[in-house]
């Protein structure tokens, strides 16, 4: 099975491409996994973006490779010759570099050490949508969820340049075996049929 993540930024447009590959068919020959705040039943129990502690944030990453586990073995148990996910394994890794960097935790390393001892996907390739924070910005208001927009932890200039590190500067190795970074402050219709192209090139 080969294994594609879309990442990238919160309103990035991954959540938008996944709709059009859908609408497209594409879950007639892949397993299409949504990303893992979406598999959390209750608002309430997705840990926050911003943990307050290290411990906190080992935490949320056992959380989310709890998810993980059940997209691998749902992903073993498909006959499908792909698998598209949106967000994978280096969106917990990448956002522990960022509070590594910002607060001082030091748990990459240790989450990086406990990933090898439970099951995950590890994509073959991964698009990082790449978005400048003006947009985001731009984005999450048209979405009507601007409200709080100096509070939005994961849209905070320090975070995001942070994350976009370890995906674009080579900050730390991503697990993904090839991260391709896309320009992503397009129209996300149109980005989501470039998406879709790039898809479909790695699917052959």
């Amino acid at each position: 099975m080969k294994i594609v993540a879309l990442e990238g930024p919160s309103y990035a447009g991954k959540s938008t491409a996944l709709e059009h590959l859908r609408g497209r068919g594409i879950e007639e020959r892949a397993f299409v996994s949504d990303c893992y705040v979406k598999h959390i039943a209750h608002r309430a129990d997705i840990p926050p973006a911003r943990t307050d502690s290290a411990a906190a944030q080992l935490a949320a990453f056992e959380t989310f490779m709890a998810i993980e586990n059940t997209r691998v073995r749902t992903a073993l148990a498909s006959t499908k010759p792909l698998a598209i996910l949106d967000r994978s394994v280096d969106t917990l890794l990448a956002h522990a570099h960022a509070l590594d960097a910002l607060f001082g935790y030091d748990v990459h390393q240790q989450l990086r050490d406990r990933l090898q001892e439970l099951p995950f996907l590890r994509p073959h390739h991964t698009l990082y949508l790449d978005v400048p924070a003006e947009v985001l910005s731009l984005r999450r208001k048209t979405a009507g969820h601007a409200a709080a927009e100096s509070d939005y932890f994961l849209h905070e200039p320090a975070f995001l340049a942070h994350t976009r590190d370890y995906f674009v500067a080579g900050a730390q190795p991503p697990v993904s075996r090839e991260v391709t970074v896309v320009p992503a402050d397009t129209d996300p219709a149109d980005l989501a049929h470039a998406v879709e192209s790039i898809v479909t090139l790695w699917a052959r």
